[in-house]
């Protein structure tokens, strides 16, 4: 952050704090919801939990309904609006394909979550070019005989003509296919464009097992739906960030799945579409991170980088100060020797969202980690002077201006604190004479300088 910039965005503050306290802010963010955005992450969740244990003509597989039935309550808990259970004879060929094919691309809109989770049969067939295609076994089909199968080819096309924003399905099964053809992309009308994290298109796929790897199956929930349901309820938040996000579900759920069956079983996680991550949980909207967490010292730094910019951005577009100070705790738990992120948090916590130590603090981290930014030492005399600590607050206006000696605000704060505070009314106007010189506008200073420079009246003989 330069010198010039400071001082503009302390102007940002009080437009900021007038908008929150007349209600501003808030006006604006329901006409924004007006227009189509829902005010929440999605305007409607869908899903669709099919258990098959007892079929028509396969094999029972025990335990499909008790975990067809858990799925449905975790899902319910997290606030999906429609949860359609599907349970042996319901999920008939006929009817899959009918909720596939017509049902839900007439409900689901572009703003819309929809989930999708199997728990039965699933087979493999070749195409005619010897490739494998993976299909799921309805109630009333045989299990090595795709006639009456639902393909993944079918899945992938109403993935495809689906409007959702996000989808994910989850299959306790060992089934392949997934990557024989990719997808083709699809374009949807009124997408946001760029789009934010949070809108960026999802369709992903979870199953149980790699292939070849058998399912184990006893009475009750399957390791993989016991695991399952426990990301769901929040085991799944491996950052404890309050987000849970599909590719982090995947990865509790095969870690915990490996574990039970002692390496037995390799859930198999697959972006389908898209570069978007599925939303189970949402959270502050600040704490939110697309993708994995840096490791590296260099994708960490990074990241602090981009959190720091998104919070200078929305400060200067007078957006949420809550969600640019989470944003700056990111970058400084990213890279804790970021001096201008404690800048910049100094100053939120002196102007906007005040907590006079926290922004103290702050500045002090500054200077400790960003001597040479001028700004570090003019947020700590800030922090000191409303603290009541004027001879420090002098120390650290002056040491501001050892890094830069041409920052006129600096002179102009060192001119009133003088005056105000110090009981220095040369010191007072020689400071502000020199933020004049540096093009300094304010009628204080102005005033202060020409009552110096006025001739005294002579006494009156």
């Amino acid at each position: 952050m330069s010198s010039s910039t400071f001082p503009h965005l302390r102007r940002k503050f009080v437009c900021l704090v007038a908008m929150c306290a007349a209600g501003t802010v808030g006006m604006l963010s329901i006409a924004h919801a007006q227009v189509g955005k829902p005010e929440g992450l999605y305007y409607k969740s869908w899903a669709v939990v099919v258990g098959i244990e007892n079929y028509l003509v396969a094999p029972k597989v025990p335990g499909a309904l008790e975990s067809a039935h858990a799925v449905a309550a975790a899902l319910r808990g997290l606030g999906f609006d429609e949860v359609i259970e599907l349970q042996d004879k319901e999920a008939s060929s006929k009817h899959l394909l009918q909720i596939f094919n017509d049902y839900l691309p007439r409900k689901v809109g572009r703003q819309d979550r929809v989930l999708f989770f199997f728990a039965g049969h699933a087979g493999i067939t070749q195409d005619s070019q010897s490739k494998e295609l993976g299909y799921l076994v309805p109630w009333d089909a045989q299990l090595n005989n795709p006639a009456k199968a639902i393909t993944f080819e079918q899945l992938k096309e109403f993935s495809r003509r689906s409007a959702s924003k996000h989808m994910l399905m989850l299959f306790d099964a060992n089934i392949r296919g997934w990557e024989v053809t990719a997808p083709q992309p699809l374009s949807l009308e009124g997408r946001l464009s760029p789009e934010d994290e949070t809108e960026k298109r999802a369709v992903q796929v979870l199953t149980a097992a790699e292939k070849e790897e058998a399912i184990g199956r006893a009475a009750g929930q399957s390791a993989f739906v016991t695991a399952l349901v426990a990301g769901l309820k929040g085991a799944g938040d491996l950052n404890k960030n309050g987000w849970l996000m599909a590719s982090e579900l995947a990865a509790q759920v095969k870690q915990d799945v490996e574990a039970a069956t002692k390496g037995a079983q390799h859930p198999q996680f697959v972006q389908l579409e898209g570069d978007g991550d599925v939303i189970l949980v949402e959270g502050r909207k600040g704490a939110f991170q697309a993708g994995k967490e840096p490791t590296s010292e260099s994708d960490r730094m990074r990241e602090a980088r981009i959190q720091y910019e998104q919070a200078f951005a929305l400060l200067q577009q007078q957006k949420s100060a809550e969600e640019a100070l989470e944003r700056l705790n990111r970058a400084i738990g990213y890279d804790p020797s970021f001096g201008d992120a404690y800048v910049l948090k100094s100053y939120i916590r002196l102007e906007v969202l005040p907590n006079l130590e926290e922004s103290l603090l702050a500045a002090r981290a500054a200077v400790q980690h960003a001597p040479q930014n001028p700004d570090s030492h003019y947020s700590l005399a800030l922090a000191l002077e409303r603290k009541g600590q004027y001879q420090e607050a002098e120390q650290a206006m002056q040491q501001a201006l050892v890094v830069n000696p041409a920052y006129g605000d600096v002179y102009f704060s060192l001119g009133a604190l003088y005056a105000d505070h110090l009981n220095e009314p040369q010191k007072s106007v020689d400071a502000f004479r020199r933020y004049l010189e540096l093009g300094g506008q304010s009628e204080r200073a102005i005033r202060a300088v020409q009552a110096n420079e006025a001739p005294a009246e002579k006494p009156v003989p």
